[in-house]
C-alpha cells in the first residue's frame, strides 16, 4: 500500500491498539481463535469506533487506514501464544469499495510478511452502513471470499438482508447477535429462534458463533442446540495484553463437561465413525482421480483447508459428470489458474463436534432430506464423516434401546431411565427440579370402571405430559398410576404457602414468593387432568362428583372424582445434601402432604 495517510492519521494510528477477545470452541472450552477490537479511540477525541471511522470515511482515507490497522492488528495477533492454530477475527467497514484506491492484494502481503495463512485471518462484516441501492456488504463478502479468506458475519438476525444473506454468498461463519441470546434459557421464543437460525446454517455448511455469552446458563442453552463457538465477557472481556489469551479457559472446560453426554455415548458415535481421508481444497484434479481410483468403494469425500477445517463434501458423481462433460476433462486438468477448481464442485455438509449430543446430531440429519451424513470434528479439525447410513443406524439402535426401557402401556421412558436421570442429577452441581405424580382415588375408579378405562385414564395423563411440557421436561412413567417428571432449571425454584403446606421433614426447608413458570406448568397439569377425567364417568357420578365402592379394607364408601396430587422436590445447585435415599425420602413424604392440601401439590428444596 503506497498511499501515505495524513498526518494527523498518523497520529491516530500510533495512538490506537487492539483489545483480543476469545472465541472458544463450545464444547471443549478451548481456543478457536481471538476477535481483535479497536480501543484507546477516547484518548484521540472519538466517544465511538464508529465515529472514527465515520471520519476516516468523509476524508476518504478509509480504505488507507483500514489497511494500517489490519497489519497492526495482525502483527499483534503473532505475540499469542501459538497463534499459528488460531483464527484472528478482524472487523471491516463495508464503504471500503466506495476508496479510489481500493485494490487487491495488500492483505496477502502482510500475512506473507508475518508468516501466517489465509486461513488464520477471518474478516468480519455487519449490514451497519447498508444503503438502500448500495451492495456495499455483498460486495465485500464476495471479493474476500474468493481471494480464499475466511468470512463471519456479525449481528446476524438484526441485519437487513439476513437469510437473503445466506443464498446469494454463503459466508464460513454467522454471530448471532446477542439479543437473541440473553438469557435464552428462560425464552421459549428465543430458543426456537436460534436453533432454526443455527439448524439452517450447519446445513449449509457454515459455523455458529454464539457471541456475547455472560452467564453459564446462556452457554449451556447454546450448546445444547448445537452453536459451534463462543465468545462473550463470561469467557473474558477484551484485554490489551496478549499474555492472558490461554489455549483454554478451565471454567468452560468444567461446565461443559460436567453437563456433557457420557463416554459411552461419545464411543457409539466413534463407532459408527468413517475415517475417510479428507482432500485439500487445493488439491489439483488429476490427484482428485487418482484419489477415486485408489478409493473405489469411496462415493463421497469430505475436503478441508489447510488449517484442517472442513469446508464441505465432493460427490464422485460431480467428477464424473464434469469429465464426461464436453471438453470438460481438458478444463477440470488445465492448471493455469490458481483457483482451486476443487471448490466449484463442493456441496455444503453440516459438521458438529465429536462431544455434540447424539439427538443434535440426529436432529441436523433429519430437518434435510437431502443430508448426505455429517461431518465431525475434533477442537475444529476434521474427526471423521458419518455417513446418512451411519446416522441411521445410530437412530434406529436409539429407538430399540428406547423401547427397550418404556413402559409398555404409555410408551414414556420406564425406571431405568429415571434411574439414569436421577444419578445425573445428583452428580451435578445444577439446580434440578423433580415431581413425583400419583393419580388420586384411582382403585375405586379402577374397580367401578374396569381395566380397560383405567389404562385409558393413566393414558391420559401420560398425554396430558407429552403435550403440555416442552422437551427440556423429562417425562416418565414409573408404573400404575405413578409418573416422574424432572427438569433442569436455571433459575431457583420459589414456592408460596398458596401452593404447598409447610414441609415438616427434618432438614428441609419451604420455599418462599412464587416465580418459577415450571411450577405453575405442573399447577395447570393437575388441574387440566382433574377436568379432562371427568369425561370417563357417567353423567350421573359426574354430577355427584364421587363414587361409591370399598376402601382396601372391605368398607362401602363415597370416593371423589380423580385427580392427580404432585409432590415436588429441588435439588438446589447449592445444595449439600445431595443424596439419593434423602431425595426418596423427602418425595414419599412430600406425596403424603400433597394428598392432603387442597391444591394437591406440594414443594420442598434439599438444602
Amino acid at each position: 500500500m503506497k498511499s501515505l495517510l495524513p498526518k494527523v492519521w498518523q497520529y491516530n494510528l500510533e495512538k490506537l491498539d487492539f483489545a483480543f477477545q476469545p472465541i472458544l470452541n463450545i464444547n471443549t472450552g478451548d481456543i478457536h481463535g481471538v476477535e481483535a477490537l479497536l480501543r484507546n479511540y477516547e484518548d484521540i477525541g472519538y466517544t465511538t469506533i464508529f465515529s472514527l471511522f465515520d471520519d476516516a470515511f468523509a476524508d476518504n482515507i478509509l480504505y488507507s487506514l483500514d489497511i494500517a490497522l489490519r497489519e497492526k492488528a495482525i502483527k499483534k495477533f503473532t505475540q499469542i501464544q501459538d497463534y499459528k492454530n488460531l483464527k484472528l477475527f478482524y472487523n471491516l467497514d463495508n464503504r471500503l469499495f466506495t476508496m479510489k484506491n481500493f485494490e487487491s492484494g495488500n492483505t496477502a502481503e502482510i500475512i506473507k510478511k508475518y508468516d501466517i495463512l489465509k486461513e488464520n485471518i477471518c474478516f468480519e462484516i455487519s449490514e451497519r452502513h447498508e444503503i438502500l441501492g448500495d451492495d456495499y456488504l455483498q460486495r465485500t463478502l464476495s471479493h474476500y471470499k474468493n481471494e480464499n479468506f475466511c468470512i463471519a458475519v456479525d449481528d446476524f438476525g438484526v441485519g437487513y438482508s439476513g437469510y437473503k444473506l445466506l443464498y446469494d454468498s454463503t459466508p464460513d461463519l454467522i454471530k448471532i447477535d446477542r439479543f437473541f441470546l440473553t438469557n435464552i434459557e428462560k425464552d421459549v421464543k428465543k430458543k426456537l429462534m436460534v436453533r432454526s437460525i443455527t439448524h439452517l446454517a450447519i446445513q449449509l455448511g457454515i459455523k455458529v458463533v454464539a457471541e456475547g455469552i455472560e452467564t453459564k446458563e446462556e452457554l449451556l442453552t447454546c450448546r445444547d442446540i448445537g452453536c459451534h463457538l463462543i465468545q462473550g465477557y463470561f469467557i473474558q472481556h477484551p484485554t490489551l495484553d496478549t499474555d492472558e489469551i490461554s489455549k483454554n479457559y478451565k471454567h468452560i472446560t468444567k461446565y461443559v463437561k460436567k453437563n456433557s453426554r457420557s463416554n459411552h455415548v461419545k464411543d457409539h458415535i466413534k463407532s459408527n465413525l468413517l475415517k475417510v481421508d479428507p482432500l485439500k481444497i487445493n488439491t489439483c484434479m488429476s490427484e482428485v482421480f487418482d484419489y477415486f481410483k485408489m478409493h473405489q468403494g469411496i462415493t463421497i469425500v469430505p475436503v478441508v483447508n489447510n488449517n484442517q477445517e472442513p469446508v464441505g463434501i465432493l460427490h464422485e458423481d460431480e467428477v464424473k459428470d464434469f469429465l464426461y462433460s464436453p471438453f470438460g476433462r481438458s478444463l477440470l486438468l488445465n492448471n493455469g489458474s490458481k483457483k482451486s477448481k476443487l471448490k466449484n464442485l463442493l456441496r455444503p455438509c453440516g459438521s458438529t463436534d465429536i462431544n455434540s449430543d447424539t439427538s443434535t446430531i440426529i436432529e441436523l440429519f433429519s430437518n434435510d432430506a437431502d443430508s448426505d451424513g455429517i461431518i465431525i470434528t475434533k477442537n475444529s479439525k476434521y474427526y471423521g464423516f458419518l455417513s446418512a447410513r451411519s446416522i441411521i443406524n445410530i437412530m434406529n439402535e436409539q429407538n430399540i434401546l428406547h423401547a427397550r426401557e418404556q413402559n409398555p402401556l404409555t410408551k414414556l421412558p420406564g425406571n431405568s431411565l429415571i434411574e439414569k436421570f436421577i444419578d445425573e442429577a445428583i452428580s451435578s452441581e445444577e439446580t434440578y427440579l423433580m415431581c413425583y405424580f400419583d393419580l388420586d382415588n384411582f382403585k375405586a375408579f379402577n374397580d367401578v370402571y374396569g381395566f380397560r378405562n383405567g389404562d385409558r385414564v393413566i393414558q391420559l395423563f401420560a398425554d396430558i405430559l407429552r403435550k403440555n411440557l416442552d422437551s427440556t421436561f423429562f417425562k416418565a412413567h414409573i408404573g400404575g398410576d405413578d409418573f416422574f417428571v424432572g427438569v433442569k432449571s436455571n433459575n431457583n425454584i420459589t414456592c408460596s404457602k398458596a401452593y404447598s403446606s409447610e414441609c415438616t421433614h427434618n432438614g428441609q426447608k419451604c420455599l418462599n414468593q412464587s416465580s418459577c413458570w415450571k411450577i405453575h406448568h405442573i399447577e395447570n397439569l393437575i388441574h387440566k387432568y382433574k377436568n379432562d377425567v371427568k369425561e370417563f364417568y357417567t353423567p350421573g357420578d359426574k354430577e355427584n362428583g364421587y363414587i361409591t365402592s370399598k376402601d382396601r379394607d372391605g368398607n362401602e364408601k363415597k370416593f371423589d372424582l380423580l385427580t392427580v396430587s404432585a409432590s415436588i422436590v429441588e435439588i438446589n445447585k447449592s445444595s449439600t445434601n445431595r443424596d439419593k435415599s434423602l431425595l426418596d425420602y423427602v418425595l414419599s413424604t412430600q406425596k403424603k402432604v400433597a394428598k392432603q392440601s387442597d391444591k394437591h401439590f406440594s414443594v420442598c428444596s434439599l438444602l
